[in-house]
Formats: C-alpha cells, structure tokens, sequence
C-alpha cells in the first residue's frame, strides 16, 4: 500500500480515510465494528472522526462515535495499526464550544477517554473559532504535543486568510503548526479549495484530507432525481447538486466508471487521490459493500483523458 506523509508530520497514511461521521448515527455499533474491522484488514489506517459526532441525532449527547472507535481499539487491539484524527471546537453544549485554551485542555481529556487512548495521532480545530485569538489555540496544542497527548494537528472549514495567518504565528512564536487541513472538496464542490486553499497548501506543505469527498453521496451516482431523495436520511442534503452541472458530472463518471469496469464512487474518489495537493480523501461507509465500493477507488490509476473528461464535466 502506497503511503503519504501528512503534512511535515512524519505521519504516514494510506491514500483513503474513514470517516466516523455515521458511527452512531447510520452505522450502529456492530455495524461500526465490522466496517472498521475490514477498513484495517485491506491496509488502510487513517480513521477521521470529531467529539460531536453525532450529536445531531435524537437521543445522542455527542461522542458516540468516539466511544465507538475506543471500544474497538481495545477490543480489536488494533490501536498500533491506526491513526486516529478527532477535532475539538464545535458545539458540545452551552459552555462546550469553540478554541480557547482552557476548553480545548479540557475536550482533549474527553476524547482520550472516550477513544481508550493515551495519543490522539492528529488533533484538528473543527471551525475556526473568530473570538479566540489563534496565538491562545496554537499554544493550547504545543502543549498537548509536549505531553506527548497529540502527535500533530490539524484545521478543518479554515479560510485561506486564516490558515496562513496561523501558519505565521506558528513559525514566528515558534508554536507547533498546522500540518493538515479538511476542507469540503469533491468534484462537484472545487472552486474554494482550487482557487484559495490548495495554492496555500502546497507552498507550505500542509497535507490535505478532504470531506464530503463525495458530495454527501450525490457522486455515488444514487440520487439523479428529486425522488431519489427520500432513499436516505443524508437525502435531504442532496437538492444543492440536482441541476444541470451536477447531472453532468454524474454522466462523466457513468463514462469513466464503465470504462474502468468501476463504480462513480470509484471514480470519485480516484479523482481525488489522483490531485498531487491531496494526501487521503476522507469517506463513510454503512455497510462492507459500501466500503469495498470506496477501497476500488484506491486501486484505479485514471488515465489523463479521463481526468480531463471529468474536469471539463465539473468545470466552475
């Protein structure tokens, strides 16, 4: 399996990251075990996850995800073979929110009890957080990294202006700096990561594991109507790419996902993979089909003719 450094961390990871989003929500625990369990099995380790995850549901305080993975780190003994990613800053409860010292010294020690670990491979600022000065969240984390409780961090939903401004501080105060950034990118959303965050990236060599790497399922191919909608919960988030360039984008992949014997995940993903910024997209599966589904991707290699039948079809 081919590896990429994360960043300048020294961390390497394979090419696709598991998201935790659907730990708890879609995915039940059993379910969870078993596509964590095959995740490991076929070589990948980088497992994605957030302390709020997923406090959304009904019922659900937040951590449940966490809880999950922690669970089946000790029972699988698999701790060893992955990096775990978590973030800290979004709402947790009335006063569980956001990056100034003191919150993120205290959510640090939650998430390393709920995941049963004593290092969390790559701490991530969820959002940025406009009302704490960056200086007071950087210092936060070189101090978890000095106590060896995190090895590296990360930033996700950061601005370009933000990202290099952190970036600054770090290297001026001598604080430990952001090595990866999640940014909402896919096929169909491109044109904020390619025109202000990727440039960035690459001049600083932060690594890039990107969300939502198939548009809330959208590039799977299962929703080409108003219908199809209703066939899951994550339907309703789907309306933003029914239109003329997303139906597009779908038929570009139905030509590339034929002609490599794959599916438009596939494609999806080896779109991705295939961007020399891009070190592991980040995907959820619900089920071992769906995992299998998003591991084909890692193994295509597209041709230029494909990726510029692709870039044309989602061209902004």
């Amino acid at each position: 399996m081919e590896k990429r450094e994360l960043g300048n961390s020294g961390i390497e990871v394979a090419p696709l990251a598991l998201g935790g989003n659907v730990f708890g929500w879609t995915a039940d625990e059993p379910t969870s075990y078993k596509i964590l369990d095959a995740f490991v099995a076929a070589g990948f380790d980088l497992i994605d996850t957030a302390d709020t995850y997923s406090r959304w549901v009904p019922g659900n305080k937040g951590g449940e995800s966490e809880t999950i993975i922690g669970k089946w780190l000790k029972r699988s003994g698999n701790r060893k073979k992955v990096i775990i990613a978590t973030k800290v800053g979004s709402e947790m409860g009335p006063d569980r929110k956001g990056l100034t010292k003191p919150y993120i010294l205290r959510a640090v020690e939650e998430s390393l009890q709920r995941l049963q670990t004593d290092t969390i491979d790559l701490y991530q600022s969820h959002k940025d957080d406009p009302d704490t000065p960056l200086d007071e969240t950087l210092e936060a984390y070189s101090q978890l990294i000095k106590q060896g409780k995190v090895r590296a961090i990360g930033a996700s939903n950061y601005g370009a202006k933000r990202i290099s401004e952190a970036m600054q501080i770090s290297a001026q105060k001598g604080y430990n700096g952001y090595q990866s950034l999640q940014p909402r990118y896919n096929l169909y959303d491109r044109a904020e990561y390619e025109m202000s965050l990727e440039p960035i990236c690459i001049e600083k060599g932060i690594g890039v594991i990107t969300y939502s790497s198939l548009a809330s399922g959208f590039l799977t191919g299962k929703y080409r109507s108003e219908e199809d909608r209703s066939k899951s919960i994550r339907g309703q988030g789907i309306k933003i790419y029914l239109n003329d360039r997303g139906f597009q984008i779908l038929e570009a992949l139905d030509q590339v996902a034929e002609q490599y014997a794959s599916t438009p995940a596939g494609v999806s993903l080896a779109w991705l993979i295939a961007r020399p910024s891009i070190t592991a997209p980040i995907a959820s599966a619900t089920s071992a089909a769906q995992l299998n589904d998003l591991i084909e991707g890692t193994k295509l290699r597209l041709d230029q003719a494909s990726i510029d039948l692709l870039n044309k079809a989602s061209a902004y």
